[in-house]
């Protein structure tokens, strides 16, 4: 809040006004100062403009977000929305990051989409996923006002990109705010299920899915051996609103760390948002470079 009153931010205000809400009398000069002091880390509001276009990359909340993406697309503005709003499609690099660079808005779903929807997406590749859940474990010391606010639209968001871009039929997520001391490491559990293919298979989309995200998450690992348990006719598993399945569970224990650039190393949940909002900045810049247009 001190660091809010610095800027020039109400220390209750939501980021929609941008600086202008409680700044002094003589010092309302809104955003603009903010992108030019170098003091300030490029991270949550960010502003790029090339050849008379540009792009946004934004963060807060995602109640704040629909007026910020209102007001950046009337500028002519496209927008990656780090915020669980999911006013545009749900993006996630390694899995479907070329596919939307047409869209006047991109989102980034969640973090603990960006982390475990590779995972979801590399069984789906060589299995058919009937189910899957993820539970998302990141330090309370990581989660600010802004994740605490979005809680509920994590869940909804993750979910629906858990379906739409991880490839199951039937997604469901949970977020957990670990108060432990020493803050701990971002923990994601990834649960299938799944059939239509060994483990080997699937152990190796796994492990290959791994080496992509790490490519711009370098602290993004397996914690342990991926493990799988079978499911027969002799012992169906029962699953609500589903039925009976039959096939594999599999259960992916990962770990994110972050960069430690900035931010504590544990706030990997931070980490791997900006690392992905990052890699799909740049592939819209190289379309803005070879002067391809926005659709929507």
């Amino acid at each position: 809040m001190d660091r809010r009153g610095q800027l020039a931010f109400h220390a209750r205000n939501d980021g929609r006004n941008l600086g202008k809400v409680a700044a002094p009398d003589d010092d309302r000069r809104g955003p603009e100062h903010l992108l030019a002091d170098r003091r300030i880390p490029r991270i949550g509001f960010r502003r790029r403009v090339e050849q008379r276009r540009s792009a946004a990359v934004v963060g807060g909340t995602a109640h704040a977000h629909k007026v910020h993406d209102a007001a950046l697309r009337a500028d002519g503005k496209q927008v990656v929305d780090l915020t669980p709003a999911a006013i545009g499609p749900y993006t996630i690099p390694t899995v479907n990051g070329e596919d939307n660079l047409d869209a006047g808005n991109v989102n980034m779903v969640t973090c603990g989409g960006q982390a475990t929807i590779p995972m979801v997406a590399a069984v789906s590749q060589v299995a058919t996923v009937h189910y899957a859940e993820i539970v998302a474990s990141v330090s309370s010391r990581s989660a600010g006002p802004g994740t605490r606010a979005n809680i509920d639209e994590f869940t909804r968001t993750t979910a629906g990109a858990i379906e739409k871009v991880g490839g199951a039929a039937q997604g469901k997520a949970i977020i957990i705010l670990n108060p432990a001391e020493p803050p701990m490491i971002m923990r994601d559990t990834v649960f299938t299920l799944s059939e239509g293919a060994n483990e080997d298979t699937i152990r190796a989309s796994v492990e290959a899915m791994v080496k992509k995200v790490q490519a711009y998450v370098p602290g993004y690992r397996l914690k342990q051996e991926v493990q799988f348990e079978r499911f027969g006719d002799n012992n169906k598993l029962k699953i609500p609103g589903r039925g009976e399945f039959t096939g594999i569970k599999t259960m992916i224990l990962l770990e994110v760390e972050g960069a430690g650039d900035y931010l504590p190393s544990y706030s990997g949940n931070l980490d791997i948002m900006t690392a992905a909002a990052k890699a799909t900045g740049e592939l819209l810049a190289e379309r803005i470079r070879e002067g391809k247009k926005v659709t929507a």
